[in-house]
């Protein structure tokens, strides 16, 4: 049994299967996944896990070089768009969609990761970067 790092074995799967610019959606508690679109299902009760729980735990085992984010967010999350920046590194690329955009774009990611995040535009595309 694995003592630390990712313990569900489904992201941990997706950890080790990704390649460089593989896209993955964490998604807030409302975000719809598209037909075809495999999803984990973290959800347990409205809140838990938090989007920034789970943003930590991806960011610290996952090289990302790009990061999409609904427009929305700016206006109707912004104390989570700032926790978000805090979090990325500086040559991390950010671009701004709008939200229908962001869920189109969903229908070429991996997978989409849902959390029990319930607040408004609380979901991101993060683009694998390579490690060498």
């Amino acid at each position: 049994m694995l003592k630390h790092g990712i313990l569900n074995s489904d992201l941990a799967k997706l950890a080790a299967d990704l390649g460089h610019t593989d896209r993955v959606c964490i998604g807030d508690l409302g975000l719809p996944v598209p037909v075809g679109v495999p999803k984990i299902d973290l959800a347990l009760v409205p809140g838990k896990p938090s989007f920034q729980d789970l943003l930590d735990i991806y960011l610290e085992n996952i090289k990302v070089e790009k990061v999409i984010l609904a427009e929305e967010i700016k206006s109707f999350n912004p104390e989570q768009l700032q926790a978000v920046l805090a979090k990325l590194e500086p040559e991390v690329v950010v671009e701004y969609v709008s939200h229908e955009d962001l869920k189109e774009l969903n229908k070429e990611v991996k997978t989409v990761i849902r959390t029990g995040e319930n607040t408004p535009y609380s979901n991101i595309i993060l683009q694998s970067g390579v490690t060498i």
